[in-house]
């Protein structure tokens, strides 16, 4: 049974791979025996888990590029092929908050930051979909792989000041669904797309809102606990099962799902 989830012979590459879930994302894939590019505009960080990775006996390569710039994304498919032969699976773990497009309850609604909102729906839709043209032309190719996208709760509940950051999770999902409708299409079994819906994690993006200085939650951080059936917050490395599922043989009739990974908190009325 647990051959189903080896990644072993296969290479995945992982935008947002210098974060703090792309930390989890790519040792997890390691782990598992899979080669992994990490990709982000982090060069040090990524050489960093890189080499941590190979002198652990593991297979990883650095690829630095945004996540918004086709040209670089087109040289990191390339590095990609070069090393390891082939991409067999995408996770596109970048994203985030971008504090401008965060509505405060002081805000007047009606004179929203647009370019603001633009850029967050830029970071987080088409940072996922044009990371998907250049890879995911790649996995089809071969004739069979995994893309796994990052959602967030925010996508299906009304979660307050963060509007153009659910704007574009929201989108995700929709892609989600449909991608995976029209690859079954063209590809029946062979390459699949898939997302995962993280509960509340601290990352860089959210820090600032969910804690303070002294690390103690803000009003809104106890809040989300407060809401969360398990009581607290999810830790990065509680990502990597449902990851290593999605990417591996283990799911190989799952496809435009979204799977919550969230202590409860969808779950819950809050009564």
């Amino acid at each position: 049974m647990s051959d189903i989830f080896s990644l072993k012979n296969k290479s995945f590459v992982v935008t947002g791979g210098t974060g703090i879930l792309g930390k989890a994302f790519v040792e997890a894939i390691a782990a598992e025996g899979g080669n992994v590019g990490i990709l982000g505009r982090n060069k040090v960080v990524a050489e960093e888990r890189a080499d941590a990775i190979v002198k652990a006996g593991g297979h990883a390569i650095p690829l630095i590029a945004d996540i918004n710039d086709e040209a670089a994304l087109s040289a990191a498919k390339d590095e990609m092929v070069k090393k390891f032969g082939s991409v067999d699976g995408l996770v596109n773990g970048a994203g985030g908050n971008i504090p401008e497009a965060v509505v405060q309850p002081e805000d007047d609604i009606f004179s929203l930051d647009m370019q603001a909102l633009g850029n967050a729906v830029k970071l987080n839709l088409w940072g996922t979909v044009l990371p998907t043209q250049i890879f995911g032309r790649e996995i089809a190719r071969k004739g069979a792989g995994s893309i796994v996208n990052i959602s967030s709760l925010s996508a299906s509940k009304a979660l307050t000041r963060v509007l153009g950051y659910s704007l574009g999770k929201s989108a995700i999902d929709c892609y989600t669904r449909w991608m995976a409708v029209e690859l079954a299409n063209r590809y029946g079994d062979a390459v699949r797309m898939n997302a995962i819906m993280p509960g509340f994690f601290l990352t860089e993006q959210n820090r600032t809102l969910l804690t303070n200085e002294d690390n103690s939650y803000t009003a809104r951080g106890n809040l989300i606990v407060q809401h969360t059936p398990f009581k607290r917050m999810g830790q990065a490395d509680e990502l990597k099962g449902t990851l290593i599922w999605l990417l591996s043989d283990a799911s190989r009739f799952v496809t435009g799902t979204i799977i919550a990974v969230d202590g409860g908190f969808s779950a819950f009325s809050g009564v």
